[in-house]
């Protein structure tokens, strides 16, 4: 798109925030108390409704609260119970080490924005179609022809997008072979417990949210799902042969009207730095949802970013150069371990005969399980 069909540049920015999901939003409120100027760049109004687990661990709470945030406040549940079935219907629970709390995404986003515009943040509902960087200065170009440019750039924008293809990312290039399905029922479902059903090809997440409903979202490849005819056929046939989820989905009444489905998920290994731009939240790397915690590492690679940001704006942080090497040190630190033991776990879960060994050895050593969740969690975060 040449640059004289385009609309006049704004005022340059500290901070261009590309994406509104949970990442997007929690660095512009972050940055924002730090009088730091933030334009948060999202393609979508809110309140929405997106593709998610909607489970957050408790290790997020000491950092939110200190953003002024409370969950609880929105509604959230309490969640401090755990229950993980494998595809031949054998069961397990556990308590959770930490806890958590569920909330939907239409609810929490929402109510995230409203925070970020009230601390200063310009948000402008406008999609991203190109990147410059140049001379120290990046310059944002979106599809409705506006230029806006800023020292620091966040990426944002979620598990995958236009803007990886124009940036080459190397993940873009692979095979992306999952989809994800997502739901609100209304049923009897505990409040305090998050559930993992394991099924031929994938697994279901099942808890409850802020107005009690229960959120099931599932996941599976797509080779696997192409073979029915439809989503309904796909859970007939396959989904319930795990009489668990049987029971949730034929004992609850559906919520929306037609379930909300997403493609070309890839947890193909990412780079939180690249062309100079931060990566954030799924941008930078995705956490098997079997692992169940993908919220919370959102929060937290938000609240690292917007800690090193502030830094070298206050001069304690002298170079760009040295600003991408402490991100990339600190993010894999965080969470390349986290990473590597979901992708592991998601492959012993993947082998039907070699679930059910693990899951009967869990049973023999109840210990295991809460370690093995402790191993997918961070720490509870300091406050900011």
């Amino acid at each position: 798109m040449p640059f004289d069909s385009l609309s006049g540049l704004s005022k340059p920015f500290d901070v261009i925030i590309i994406g509104g999901g949970l990442a997007g939003l929690t660095s512009a409120i972050h940055l924002s108390k730090y009088s730091i100027s933030v334009l948060l760049l999202e393609k979508n109004t809110y309140p929405k409704q997106k593709v998610c687990g909607e489970y957050v661990s408790n290790e997020v709470l000491p950092y939110l609260r200190s953003l002024d945030i409370d969950p609880f406040s929105l509604g959230a549940k309490k969640i401090d119970r755990f229950e993980l079935s494998t595809s031949k219907n054998n069961i397990i629970s556990s308590p959770l080490p930490l806890g958590g709390f569920g909330i939907s995404r239409y609810k929490f986003d929402y109510a995230m924005a409203e925070k970020a515009k009230a601390s200063g943040v310009k948000l402008v509902h406008e999609q991203v179609i190109d990147i410059h960087f140049h001379k120290e200065k990046f310059t944002i170009i979106t599809k409705q022809k506006s230029v806006y440019m800023s020292s620091i750039v966040i990426g944002a924008y979620g598990k995958r997008s236009a803007i990886d293809v124009k940036l080459d990312r190397s993940f873009i290039r692979r095979k992306s072979p999952f989809l994800a399905v997502k739901t609100h029922v209304s049923g009897d479902f505990a409040d305090n417990l998050v559930a993992l059903h394991n099924f031929a090809g994938g697994y279901c997440g099942a808890s409850k949210v802020e107005d009690n409903t229960i959120n099931l979202c599932y996941i599976t490849s797509f080779d696997s799902f192409k073979k029915y005819k439809s989503i309904d056929d796909f859970q007939e046939q396959v989904i319930f042969k795990n009489k668990h989820l049987k029971n949730i989905f034929e004992q609850t009444i559906p919520v929306f009207k037609t379930p909300l489905t997403i493609s070309q998920i890839s947890f193909a290994a990412k780079t939180p730095v690249e062309h100079h731009i931060l990566m954030c939240g799924d941008t930078a790397g995705m956490i098997h949802p079997l692992c169940g915690n993908g919220m919370s590492m959102a929060i937290r690679s938000a609240q690292m970013v917007s800690k090193l940001i502030i830094n070298y704006f206050n001069d304690e942080i002298k170079s760009r150069d040295e600003l991408e090497k402490a991100y990339f040190r600190e993010w894999n630190k965080e969470f390349k371990f986290r990473l590597h033991v979901g992708r592991f776990i998601a492959r012993l879960f993947g082998y039907t005969n070699l679930a059910e060994v693990v899951l009967l050895l869990l049973k023999l050593f109840p210990v295991l399980l809460p370690k093995i969740i402790q191993l997918t969690h961070g720490k509870p975060m300091q406050a900011k």
